[in-house]
């Protein structure tokens, strides 16, 4: 057994292996062998086969066999004990294959493989990035007050409606000068007036009275296709024969009546004892809206950084190697267009992958399990806490931490988590961050944008 390394260039090589027959004749005599006990051939009893027929009929296949597992362990085990960092997995060379599978004797297989090229994360003190801060201001403070004040409030009749009303309304199907379709559409519903965004509409309902009809086209009194379709009790495929008029007749206006800022509301949102004035309200909501908003300011900085990092970490990807290994080990057939189609997107994936496992390298960052455990039962302390149930005991909180992660898809989504949030923590520690107060509806546009 012999491995030869000729390097290609400075990001690739090709690997020959040279095999004797020391290196496989044993194996696949064994090989051999075992299939003789276990063959079914017509003429001869299971085990009574006799050798010379095994080799005639299967010997090639099992050479062949044989001759992939020794190259393939000892491929792997040159690229280890030589610590080479490769992309992707070695692939067969397009030259042909040394040797005489007819008369076996040396033969000598090529793979070329492309190694990780050296390069260096462009991040120090004086990088600099933008970092958006929602404006907590009293306005927004006081909104978010009234959205908890209205989810303890009470469901009362009102007379006219109003900006945050629920309407409980007959919707009939018109014809386009407005009479009513014969055989077209009538349906009972709801529309909360707090969710209507089309202002027409919304001024035009509003200060309307029981038994009151307005021409509405349904799309701009409820929030995108599935929940127009629910709300004229049909399926989203049929919308595209529905009319764009429809007669709304007022049946009931309900308004949620706001809870009193008291005791007992404080006690509900927060626990026992843990506010006790309008005043820690405000500060307690102001403290939590911005806890809450300082995740989304992190997932904008880190936008803005993996885009530069993308577009200025000099690290050339051999694009002809890995075009030709994904081909080859894609699970389902690909054209060759289609991997010209979707490389772009693959390259940028496998840049920022490497961008990133250099960032943890050269850092030290690492995700113990003992951390991991730790992230999973505080989720899973949230869970319980958004659904108002109690936590349990440490004991039982692990055992359901443990059970989560041996999940594979939810123990790789809890990681990928981890990672990003040391992530961006290190690029924060790192850079220059100069902060930047912006409305709540900037902020909104920014993160859409």
């Amino acid at each position: 057994m012999n491995i030869v390394r000729e390097d290609l260039n400075e990001g690739s090589a090709v690997l020959k292996i040279q095999i004797t027959p020391e290196d496989y004749a044993d194996k696949v005599n064994t090989s051999i062998e075992k299939y003789r006990k276990t063959a079914r051939i017509p003429g001869f009893r299971p085990g009574k086969v006799p050798v010379s027929l095994v080799k005639k009929q299967f010997g090639k296949s099992l050479l062949a066999e044989e001759l992939n597992k020794v190259v393939s362990e000892s491929l792997f085990q040159y690229i280890n004990t030589n610590n080479l960092e490769i992309l992707g997995q070695p692939i067969p060379a397009k030259e042909e294959v040394k040797g005489d599978f007819e008369n076996p004797s040396d033969f000598e297989f090529s793979y070329e493989i492309a190694l990780t090229p050296v390069f260096e994360v462009p991040l120090t003190k004086t990088t600099k990035f933008t970092y958006n801060k929602v404006d907590v201001n009293n306005e927004l403070i006081g909104k978010q007050i009234d959205d908890l004040r209205r989810r303890y409030g009470k469901l009362v009749s009102s007379e006219k409606v109003g900006d945050t009303d629920m309407i409980l309304a007959q919707f009939t199907e018109l014809n386009e000068d407005e009479t009513e379709k014969e055989g077209g559409i009538v349906n009972s519903s709801t529309i909360s007036m707090e969710f209507v965004e089309d202002k027409a509409a919304k001024k035009a309902l509003k200060g309307k009275k029981i038994g009151d009809v307005v021409v509405v086209d349904p799309k701009a009194v409820s929030r995108g296709e599935s929940d127009t379709a629910a709300m004229l009790g049909i399926k989203a495929e049929e919308l595209a024969d529905v009319s764009t008029k429809f007669a709304l007749k007022i049946n009931e206006i309900k308004h949620i009546e706001l809870a009193e800022l008291n005791e007992e509301l404080f006690d509900k949102l927060f626990g026992a004892g843990e506010v006790k004035s309008e005043e820690e309200l405000k500060a307690r909501v102001q403290k939590d809206l911005e806890e809450m908003f300082s995740n989304d300011s992190d997932r904008l900085m880190m936008r803005d950084a993996y885009k530069y990092l993308i577009d200025n970490t000099k690290l050339n990807l051999p694009a002809d190697f890995l075009k030709r290994w994904i081909l080859l080990s894609s699970e389902n057939q690909v054209s060759t267009e289609e991997v010209e189609t979707t490389y772009p997107d693959y390259e940028q994936s496998m840049k920022w992958q490497l961008i990133q496992g250099k960032i943890f390298k050269d850092n030290n960052l690492q995700l113990k399990q003992e951390e991991v455990v730790d992230y999973t039962k505080d989720l899973i302390l949230k869970q319980y806490a958004q659904y108002g149930i109690p936590a349990p005991e440490d004991k039982e909180l692990t055992a359901s931490a443990q059970q989560v992660l041996a999940n594979k898809d939810e123990s790789s989504r809890i990681f990928d988590m981890i990672a990003e949030t040391k992530l961006i923590e290190y690029i924060k520690s790192t850079v220059k961050l100069s902060d930047k107060k912006v409305s709540y509806e900037d902020f909104v546009e920014l993160a859409n944008s």
